[in-house]
């Protein structure tokens, strides 16, 4: 046994009689003083389809973990859902919730001086929680995911979650009756797993398969199926063994493996919310990453995956026909994979990809042949300008027209916005503007989920630009820019511009541009007052105060001394 495993403090210490006794209540006997203790953090909830199944999950880990040789502690994290908060102030504590669940690993694992820990999330903000929890501490760490939802079925179509929000828009259009949007809320759902297309959830789990920190086709498993509780075993097998070499989590969060990831990310088609969770993961184990490493990473990888929300297919399709390892392989073939990265097995990116194949079937449709892709570069593309110093993020598939100049709509809030859509006040040509939803603003940084998912219903998604300082959900397509930095609430120019102002989206160039002159800014901004906290006491106030720049991470540990 290692002779730096932390909980020797506990066990072995000078305080190691009273420690002793606690750990013998909860079931240690003689012989296990001299295994490591290993934490099991458990993100099991009822409260959201994308982690009610992640019990059985920990109880396999645990299992496995007492036959590897190993102690595990459990201990609970908690999870907000995406999808029930969407649209409501709840939606404001998700990317709280992120940090909030950080906080709580660290201070277990470092409370109770684990060895290790494994932990198990489903919904957006468990995975890049942990990660960022597993940066801070660099004890030996792995991540399992609960796994994807199976798609619903309605008139023979797959259907996800945002099936139902875009039937929101499509009702209100008069484009679908009642009965329709009822049936389609029915089955959208149909049992446990995390959303089902290229997501935010889907997409962190990839991005941490890719990083090699959860094992080989793990993050594209459903939720209810058997090999996903066989490789939580085999995960907590995995850890076993990297706690007896001292696998670290800064031997495997480098700037290789954060350029891996960004390249998978580009050729799935992932959310954009992978910018803000990677620049916060990069930030917390000490890599630089900046925007701009996005931007140099889209213009030479292809969008090679037909997945949802832009595209067809769900992720439990892309799973059947090879997974993220096969997706990664077709980039390592073409020299856009660092394969010499290290993962949590002890094995190199390219020793755990020499069995896979190099190209997809051709008798399937969901991954596309590396001479015919579904477009040329990745789909989010980083634009400055005036409107966006620090820069924003926009998320391109499936826009016919990446160039769009119109008239701002302007609006404060999420709920005032999708008011306007929904009661058809919203026309082509036109540049919604949503702001005071960034990190403090909101705070929060909301997801816009409702009201893009209604300019979709709407059939507005191809003349209709939205542009906020929030986030935007994975399941979010069409003319959306978010993130934009500075944000509203600390004086960035998204908070000077008025009702009819023109405002230029463009991808091409990217670019975000106010058509308002320096001089006018200016006296603008002599007139802007910075708005008063929405929240004087409780979490929301406390993150408003020490929340970083989006295009930082929105980070809560940056600069306190």
């Amino acid at each position: 046994m290692s002779e730096n495993l932390r909980s020797k403090a506990i066990t072995q210490g000078t305080q190691r009689t009273p420690n002793r006794a606690m750990l013998r209540a909860v079931g240690f006997g003689d012989e296990d003083f001299t295994k490591p203790i290993v934490g099991l953090a458990n993100g099991f909830s009822t409260i959201t389809p994308c982690n009610v199944g992640i019990n059985d999950l920990a109880l396999r880990a645990e299992a496995a973990f007492k036959q590897a040789g190993a102690m595990p502690q459990m201990f609970g994290t908690i999870t907000i859902s995406d999808g029930i908060s969407m649209g409501t102030e709840g939606m404001k504590y998700s990317l709280v919730s992120r940090d909030v669940i950080a906080d709580s690993i660290e201070t277990v694992c470092n409370g109770q001086s684990l060895d290790g820990v494994l932990a198990i999330g489903g919904c957006d903000k468990n995975m890049p929680g942990a990660m960022i929890a597993m940066a801070r501490l660099n004890i030996p760490s792995i991540f399992v995911y609960g796994g994807t939802i199976k798609p619903g079925h309605y008139q023979g179509e797959d259907l996800t979650i945002v099936s139902a929000f875009e039937a929101v828009g499509q009702h209100s259009a008069g484009k679908i009756d009642e009965a329709h949007l009822t049936e389609i809320e029915r089955r959208a759902c149909p049992g446990a797993g995390s959303c089902g297309g290229m997501f935010t959830a889907n997409t962190m789990s990839s991005a941490f398969e890719v990083m090699g920190m959860s094992l080989p086709y793990s993050s594209t498993m459903a939720a209810e199926d058997a090999e996903k509780a066989d490789s939580a075993a085999k995960s907590a097998f995995a850890l076993v063994e990297a706690i007896r070499k001292q696998i670290l989590p800064s031997q495997i969060l480098t700037r290789k493996a954060f350029e891996n990831a960004i390249s998978v990310i580009m050729a799935v088609g992932g959310s954009t919310n992978a910018v803000l969770h990677l620049l916060a993961i990069a930030n917390t184990i000490g890599v630089d990453l900046t925007l701009d490493d996005f931007a140099t990473i889209r213009d030479r990888v292809p969008v090679i995956c037909d997945l949802k929300p832009s595209g067809r297919f769900v992720i439990t399709n892309l799973h059947n026909v090879g997974g993220i390892p096969l997706v990664m392989k077709m980039l390592l073939e073409h020299d856009l994979l660092h394969g010499e990265a290290l993962t949590i097995t002890g094995e190199t990116i390219a020793e755990i990809l020499e069995d896979v194949p190099s190209q997809p079937a051709t008798d399937q449709e969901v991954i596309r042949q590396w001479e015919n892709p579904l477009y040329p570069q990745g789909h989010l593309a980083i634009l400055k300008g005036n409107l966006a110093t620090e820069g924003a993020v926009a998320k391109i598939s499936g826009v016919k027209t990446p160039k769009i100049t119109g008239a701002a709509r302007v609006f404060e809030s999420e709920e005032d916005c999708l008011d306007a859509i929904l009661a058809g006040k919203i026309q082509e040509g036109d540049i919604v503007i949503v702001r005071y939803e960034g990190p403090k603003g909101g705070p929060g940084m909301r997801e816009m989920l409702a009201p893009t998912s209604a300019i979709i219903g709407a059939g507005l998604g191809d003349s209709v630009g939205l542009i906020t300082d929030g986030r935007f959900s994975g399941g979010t397509y069409g003319m959306v820019v978010g993130h934009v930095a500075p944000e509203a609430a600390v004086g960035g120019n998204i908070a000077l511009v008025e009702e009819g102002d023109t405002i230029t989206i463009d991808s091409y160039a990217r670019s975000l541009h106010l058509h308002v002159s320096d001089e006018e800014l200016a006296q603008r901004r002599k007139n802007w007052q910075p708005p008063s906290p929405r929240y004087p006491r409780g979490v929301l106030a406390k993150y408003a105060k020490i929340v970083s720049s989006s295009s930082l991470g929105a980070v809560t540990d940056l600069n306190l001394v």
